[in-house]
């Protein structure tokens, strides 16, 4: 067993600030809908059936983060994603998951059916929602 050095750990929190990001069921689900184009938050609040104050907020985490970037277009403000590999790591998270059978739903303290689970985590899929 290979033990994880002070510093080795140090070194994850890049790591760990990008998966915290995207654990939270509202901003993966902006980031599945970003990922097949550019939206406005009226765009977002349609269609993934959130409230406005929800949107806004986890999409300027998600700026914050450097995930998503916006352009104004006359009063309104454009989103999209900044990274394409972004895409590309959600398709990977769904090929894991579908190599698992989505076992990591199991799990006591993060899955889907833990008490502490939101369940609108279990509705949220990963990759081309």
């Amino acid at each position: 067993m290979t033990i994880i050095s002070m510093q080795e750990a140090v070194d994850l929190g890049p790591a760990v600030a990008l998966f915290r990001s995207l654990g939270d069921p509202a901003r993966l689900a902006i980031v599945q809908r970003l990922a097949r184009g550019e939206a406005t938050v009226s765009d977002l609040i349609v269609d993934l059936g959130l409230a406005q104050s929800t949107v806004s907020a986890h999409v300027a985490c998600l700026r914050d983060c450097g995930l998503v970037a916006g352009r104004p277009e006359g009063r309104k403000v454009i989103y999209s994603l900044t990274h394409t590999e972004l895409i590309d790591l959600l398709a990977q998270a769904e090929t894991l998951l579908a190599a698992t059978g989505n076992a990591v739903s199991l799990c006591p303290v993060y899955g889907t059916l833990s008490a502490g689970a939101d369940s609108a985590a279990s509705t949220v899929g990963l990759a081309n929602r």
